[in-house]
């Protein structure tokens, strides 16, 4: 039997089912049709990956740290459940996320690092080997990095930058409600977890990590510093630093709260004004930064001899090449005018 499978596979001609003339964007239909066999196929194993790998419910989790303390387990065994995993140097500077085990946590994604490497590269191998036996590997190699392994950085970073941004916004709110909780003479801890239940993602899974830590034995200030160290904002470094100079001296952190909420929103209003004053010097350095590449791609598409001529000549690289540096110094430049941190 397998034999036979294996004499078909050898005959099989696919040109006869496809056909070498049909192409969709300058890529052989036989490509497109590789690559969706194997976004399939690592659709699926992914799937029964999460099946057989399945992570304990909260009932569960609960029921295993309460044995683990009936066992006469120490307070810092049962936190270690709720810490993450120190992450190795080389996952420390990833390009676009720069920490990529943190990156992953506070964007949400509940992935290992090493998985969340191991799939891109995988993906990025079979397709790239797949692709160049029936396409050029000149254009699939390019595209199989682009689309497997920059594209997901892409991805993640934008999907860090946007949850953090979220919680930002969300942190006045946060500490408005911490305030009131104070005020009314409820206890600091009461107040986190009052955030935790009543506020919605991020703020609220995060302050929800610091109750958690509180509750299996972490001290205050050190489950606050742990959260503005992994959150990496000013705002929160300033909560994080209120909330221990307040454990060790004392004072009214109520009113501190309060002033703190009034100076974050003072400053998302006062980028706002900056980002509105600047739009004319930003839309202005996207137009002279989009020229130049604009008529290099409309004159190439319209007369392909106009550069097609002087390619052969031996100063068309170094001069193309200055022109190329130039012309990214030059945007570089422009948005460093343009984008101020307030």
């Amino acid at each position: 039997m397998f034999e036979k499978i294996r004499s078909y596979l050898a005959n099989l001609n696919i040109n006869n089912l496809i056909g070498p003339e049909m192409e969709v964007a300058g890529f052989d239909v036989r490509f497109v049709l590789a690559l969706a066999v194997f976004l399939g196929a690592l659709i699926a194993f992914e799937g029964l990956r999460q099946f057989m790998r399945r992570g304990e419910n909260r009932e569960e989790a609960i029921n295993r740290r309460i044995q683990m303390l009936s066992e006469g387990k120490s307070g810092e065994d049962v936190l270690s459940l709720l810490k993450p995993q120190e992450a190795k140097p080389l996952l420390r500077s990833f390009p676009l996320v720069g920490d990529l085990p943190l990156a992953l946590k506070v964007s949400g994604l509940n992935m290992v690092p090493e998985m969340f490497l191991a799939g891109c590269g995988a993906a990025f191998l079979i397709s790239a080997i797949g692709g160049s036996m029936v396409a050029d590997p000149l254009k699939v190699v390019p595209t199989c990095a682009l689309v497997f392994l920059i594209a997901p950085l892409v991805a993640l970073g934008v999907t860090l930058r946007k949850r953090k941004a979220a919680l930002i916004k969300q942190l006045p709110d946060a500490l408005d409600l911490m305030s009131r909780g104070l005020k009314v003479g409820h206890p600091l801890n009461t107040t986190l977890q009052s955030v935790a239940e009543e506020m919605p993602d991020p703020i609220g899974t995060e302050f929800g990590l610091v109750v958690d830590q509180v509750s299996y034995g972490e001290e205050l200030t050190t489950a606050i510093k742990s959260m503005a160290d992994r959150i990496d904002e000013e705002d929160i470094q300033y909560l994080a630093v209120a909330l221990m100079m307040q454990h060790g001296t004392g004072g009214d952190l109520a009113g501190i709260l309060r002033t703190l909420a009034r100076v974050i929103r003072a400053r998302m209003s006062l980028r706002r004004k900056v980002k509105a004053i600047s739009a004319e010097g930003r839309m202005t350095a996207y137009i002279l930064s989009s020229i130049p590449v604009g008529i290099a791609v409309f004159m190439t598409i319209m007369t392909p001899t106009y550069y097609g001529d002087v390619a052969d000549s031996p100063a068309f690289v170094p001069v193309m090449s200055v022109i190329a540096v130039t012309i990214v110094l030059n945007a570089i430049v422009m948005f460093k005018l343009v984008n101020f941190r307030i």
